[in-house]
């Protein structure tokens, strides 16, 4: 069986708070904990509407210090918003709190839009195309003896793991040179995974890590019932089209016939998003499930799952866990 994990954004339905959606995040983390979820992770986003995880770090302690054993960490961190060292700062910190529970997981986008990514200051002066400068520099402040006279405090000698994220071919070559475990975000951006899975095993060599670590995404909305399932996915295909429509909103309650509704573009962009994901009854998930794993053999699974309804949400997670624990 290969670990199985949680990729949360912290979704703020409509109608609810920031507040209820922490709350729930903690919630969810204690379920995954118990349903034997191996990390938990959480996602920076900007002046997204529908999503509360945008001081990343902060929730990550507060998800870690309502757990007692579940790995936590950031999937991931932009790190083109940020400073490497006060990533290091932030990161040591959390590692002091919780020794050997937490992850970081580094991205190349800056997660938000221009203005947003303006406002975040750190955009003015910096580029994305730095970042694998920008990686180096924040590994090095977690070396034992640090080449610089700037030191990470808390955050110098301590062991964190670090990831490489990606939804192109540039995360996949960069985590491979650099001796990195990779995660690709097949859960929305599945157009150039097999690529990328090739690429990265292909081209790695030991770095952290002696061996190339595969991580995939993977949505999941599971209920009793393929009907029941189908009506729960229409609140993530509502908050996508119209995100991609530039109007990101919180996340909206389920409505049935959805996709009945929409235009061709709107339905074609829809079938590529979910083409890494299973929608139904725990028959169907165990189906496709096992039809992505046959196809991309990955080493970890990170399950997401924007569902309105939060005590439903909870269910489609333990269904998903109940299915990986079926398999072989």
């Amino acid at each position: 069986m290969i670990p199985y994990s949680v990729l949360d954004l912290s979704p703020i339905a409509a109608g609810s708070t920031a507040r209820d959606s922490l709350r729930n995040s903690l919630d969810l983390a204690r379920h995954a904990e118990r349903l034997g979820y191996h990390r938990y992770w959480l996602a920076e986003h900007h002046s997204m509407p529908g999503i509360a995880s945008a001081a990343t770090a902060v929730v990550i302690g507060h998800v870690a210090a309502g757990t007692t054993r579940i790995r936590v960490g950031a999937g991931g961190i932009m790190l083109p918003n940020h400073a490497p060292l006060v990533i290091a700062e932030q990161f040591g910190t959390l590692e002091s709190l919780f020794p050997g529970r937490i992850d970081l997981g580094l991205g190349r986008a800056p997660g938000s839009d221009q203005l947003t990514a303006r406002a975040l200051r750190r955009t003015l002066a910096s580029d994305p195309d730095q970042f694998p400068q920008d990686v180096l520099e924040l590994m090095s402040y977690f070396q034992p003896t640090a080449p610089q006279r700037v030191q990470a405090v808390p955050g110098i000698g301590l062991d964190i793991p670090l990831w490489i994220l990606g939804s192109s071919l540039f995360g996949a070559q960069f985590a491979a040179a650099a001796g990195l475990p990779f995660a690709f975000a097949s859960h929305f951006a599945p157009a150039q995974m097999m690529e990328a899975i090739e690429l990265y095993r292909a081209r790695f060599r030991p770095g952290r890590i002696e061996q190339p670590y595969l991580m995939l995404g993977f949505s999941v909305f599971a209920a009793d019932t393929d009907e029941e399932a189908q009506l729960l996915a229409t609140s993530m295909q509502q908050a996508f089209v119209n995100l991609r429509s530039g109007r990101p909103i919180p996340l909206p309650p389920p409505v049935a016939g959805y996709e009945a509704g929409l235009s061709g573009p709107d339905r074609a962009l829809l079938a590529g998003v979910l083409a890494c994901s299973a929608i139904g009854s725990p028959v169907t998930i165990e189906k496709k499930l096992q039809a992505f794993v046959m196809r991309t053999q990955p080493d970890e699974i990170m399950i997401t799952s924007q569902i309105f309804d939060h005590a439903a949400r909870v269910r489609s997670f333990e269904i998903a866990a109940e299915v990986f624990r079926t398999q072989r």
